[in-house]
C-alpha cells in the first residue's frame, strides 16, 4: 500500500501531530487519515485489498492536510488507524461506529462485537483522538486566537454504479461562516469546478467531529471533501492543498 501505511506497521499512537502556530487560527483534522490496523487486531479478519479502498480511510486525505499545515504553518491531527476499527467522525451512539458491513465488505473482526469491546476501542483509538483535538484547541485559545476548525475528508468519484459530478464538497451545518465563503471561492475557481453544498454527503451529522469540537464551542468550521481520484497521488494532493490553502489563508486572517 502506498497511499497510507499498511495495515502491518501501524504507529503506536493512535494521533498523528504536525505542529504549528497555535495562534494561527486554524486547526486542520483528518479523521481518517490511515488504513493501518494493530497487529494484534489481525486485519480483523479483511482481506489486505479491501484495505486499499475507501472502506478503510479517506484516499488521498492526508496527504492533503499535511501539505495544507506546511502551507499555513497551522497546527494538524491526523489519525493513525483505520476506521474500520472504530470511526472518530461518528457519535458514540451511532450505529456506524463500529462497522460489521462496509461498502459490500464483512468485517469478521467486528461481526460480534459487544459493548466491553467497543468500550475498549473508544479508550484506545476514539478517546486519545478526541483529547489530541481539544488539546489543540485549548493551546489555540491559550495563545489568543480561538481557532477555525477544517476537516479532510475525501469520496469515491462513484457510488453504486452513478457517478458523482462534483469534484470537491463542503459540508456543514447551522454555522456556515466559513464553509460559505470556501464554496463560494471554489465556485469562482476559473477551472470551473463543480461544487457541492453539503454534497455529496449532507452536513450536521450528530456526534461526528465537527458537532463534537467545533459547534460545541461556537467555532467557525467546514468539513472539506476531494474526490479521490483527484488527490489520489502527491501531485493532485499538492495541487488541492495550494488551492484550499490560498483561500483559507485570507479567511482565517479576517476572522
Amino acid at each position: 500500500m502506498t497511499a497510507a501505511t499498511a495495515p502491518h506497521t501501524h504507529p503506536p499512537h493512535p494521533v498523528e501531530t504536525i505542529p504549528g502556530d497555535p495562534a494561527c487560527g486554524l486547526i486542520l483534522l483528518c479523521d481518517h487519515a490511515s488504513n493501518a490496523v494493530p497487529p494484534d487486531l489481525d486485519q480483523l479478519g479483511v482481506a489486505s485489498p479491501h484495505f486499499e479502498r475507501h472502506i478503510a480511510y479517506d484516499i488521498g486525505a492526508a496527504a492533503v492536510t499535511r501539505a495544507l499545515a506546511r502551507r499555513l504553518g497551522a497546527p494538524a491531527l491526523l489519525t493513525t488507524f483505520s476506521r474500520l476499527i472504530i470511526d472518530p467522525n461518528r457519535g458514540r451512539t451511532d450505529p456506524t461506529l463500529v462497522m460489521r458491513l462496509s461498502d459490500g465488505a464483512i468485517v469478521p473482526g467486528n461481526a460480534r462485537i459487544g459493548p466491553d469491546g467497543v468500550a475498549a476501542r473508544l479508550a484506545r483509538f476514539y478517546d486519545p483522538y478526541d483529547r489530541a483535538i481539544d488539546a489543540g484547541v485549548a493551546a489555540a485559545f491559550a495563545a489568543g486566537a480561538p481557532p477555525a476548525i477544517v476537516t479532510v475528508h475525501s469520496f469515491t468519484p462513484a457510488w453504486r454504479g452513478v457517478a458523482r459530478p462534483w469534484q470537491v464538497g463542503i459540508l456543514w451545518d447551522r454555522d456556515d461562516r466559513l464553509a460559505g465563503p470556501l464554496i463560494a471561492g471554489l465556485r469562482a475557481d476559473p477551472a470551473g469546478f463543480t461544487v457541492g453544498d453539503n454534497q455529496p454527503y449532507g452536513g450536521g451529522l450528530p456526534g461526528d467531529t465537527i458537532d463534537r469540537h467545533a459547534m460545541a464551542r461556537g467555532l467557525p468550521n467546514a468539513l472539506i471533501e476531494i474526490r479521490q481520484d483527484l488527490i489520489g497521488d502527491e501531485a493532485g494532493a499538492e495541487e488541492w492543498a495550494a488551492r484550499f490553502a490560498a483561500l483559507l489563508g485570507p479567511l482565517v486572517a479576517r476572522a
